[in-house]
């Protein structure tokens, strides 16, 4: 972060300092929302929440080295009370990022992939200079203040991942920070509920390219429709990657192996190099060439990018971790959230992991799809009836959708995420596969967490 004194901060935020608040000292970060992370020269940022209120641990923060509060009320701590906490935050970094202008800032946006190709495009990044990047998905009106306030004069490179649920979201979040990169992955199904379908979808994604400055750049994906209509709506100059023959940053001779890792041939308009994945799913690929295409925009040559991209390991908890057990049991941990689009993903990558072995499933109902809730929750039991499963759980209330879908195969209805991890462990046995996938509210993340520290032996 940028050093700040208080008075500095009360005057961005329109703030009025209390509690004793010193206007000369000085925040030097970071800026944070758990007191528990508090430490010296910090600033904790107190938000209510549906299960806490932040204004309850002010002092714990303060005890612990920060130097102040961002409030809405009075607490027993130094502070700088505003009308609106979140608001203030905004504005805050929106000061921040003003004052940077050797950085160079990229945003990255879709309906899945969002951050996974956030941690590629970081690393790719960090080639070439010191990057911030937001840890896991802080992609909201929260997350993304608090990363984007992580930077300093040092920091050459911004990624940002940015997240819509609903209109005006992300032309919201490109106020803060303007990308001079945008990056747009696909228009999927995710949220579908919320927009009321694809084309509203797209709209609200295509926010990000309609910010870029005329001598930016949009990335975008040559094989999705609605990705390719956004051309038309940036002034930036346009780069193209996907699969197709006619996009500049392309994979050709793609394999995948026995693990579902791919290999394919990186092909650039100024040469090409081979990649050899370490991530899971062949719809990591796609993930890898968007990061790809905008490194390539900053100038890394394909070698680079390539040997880059052959390493990366994931970072982001819950996204197609990959464990195996001690006596063979493989569990794939893809618990982070759900959508039409990835759960087939992930259906595929079981494909791939249990040929010729037992295939178990512990999956939820997808939310947020609206009208067509039931029928594409179907769809999802329907897939998983025909992956050759020895077992599925489906957990909990909403379950009846998939169950109803999965007629015929062996699917059972648990009513929380213990008991599904109860009744498959008894039935696990060496060598088996097991796919942890489901919405985050679902809480998965726990059945593949006990089922990989288990043992069948």
């Amino acid at each position: 972060m940028i050093p700040l004194p208080l008075a500095r901060i009360a005057e961005i935020t329109s703030g009025a300092l209390a509690g004793m608040a010193d206007p000369r000292a000085v925040v030097r970060g970071p800026v944070l929302i758990d007191s528990r992370a508090a430490e010296p020269g910090s600033l904790f940022v107190a938000i209510r929440g549906a299960r806490a209120d932040g204004h309850d641990f002010a002092a714990q923060a303060c005890q612990a080295g920060a130097v102040a509060v961002l409030a809405s009320r009075p607490v027993e701590a130094p502070c700088v009370i505003v009308g609106d906490v979140v608001a203030a935050l905004a504005r805050l970094a929106t000061a921040t990022a003003a004052e940077l202008p050797g950085t160079t800032v990229v945003g990255v946006t879709g309906s899945a992939g969002k951050t996974t190709t956030k941690d590629l495009l970081a690393g790719l990044t960090t080639r070439i200079g010191a990057t911030i990047a937001p840890a896991g998905s802080y992609n909201n009106e929260i997350g993304h203040p608090l990363t984007v306030l992580r930077a300093d004069h040092d920091t050459r490179f911004l990624v940002l991942e940015l997240s819509a649920r609903e209109e005006g979201h992300i032309a919201y979040l490109t106020g803060i920070a303007r990308p001079k990169i945008g990056v747009v992955l696909n228009v999927g199904t995710a949220h579908l509920g919320v927009f009321g379908g694809r084309e509203q979808i797209a709209k609200a994604k295509g926010e990000l390219v309609e910010a870029l400055p005329a001598d930016g750049v949009a990335v975008l994906n040559a094989d999705d429709p609605f990705v390719r209509a956004m051309a038309d709506r940036t002034q930036a100059r346009v780069s193209w990657y996907g699969r197709s023959a006619e996009a500049g940053v392309r994979a050709e001779e793609e394999t995948l192996d026995e693990r579902g890792r791919a290999a394919f041939t990186l092909r650039t308009p100024s040469g090409s190099a081979p990649v050899r994945l370490r991530l899971y799913g062949a719809h990591a690929v796609e993930n890898a060439l968007a990061a790809a295409a905008a490194a390539y925009e900053l100038g890394l040559p394909v070698a680079t990018i390539a040997e880059e991209l052959s390493r990366a390991e994931p970072r982001s908890r819950w996204r197609m971790e990959v464990k195996d057990r001690p006596d063979g049991v493989t569990v794939i941990n893809d618990a982070y959230n759900a959508n039409p689009d990835s759960m087939r993903a992930a259906f595929q990558t079981l494909g791939v992991l249990g040929k010729d072995r037992r295939k178990y499933a512990v999956i939820a109902s997808m939310r947020e799809l609206g009208e067509e809730s039931d029928a594409l929750n179907e769809d999802v039991g329907r897939l998983a009836a025909q992956a050759g499963l020895s077992g599925l759980w489906v957990v909990g209330d909403d379950a009846w959708p998939v169950l109803a879908g999965a007629k015929g195969a062996p699917a059972v209805h648990a009513p929380d995420a213990a008991t599904a991890a109860a009744e498959l462990s008894a039935r696990l046995a060496p060598g088996d596969v097991v796919l942890v996938k489901g919405p985050r509210a679902a809480g998965l993340e726990r059945v593949a967490e006990a089922l990989a520290g288990g043992d069948a032996r």
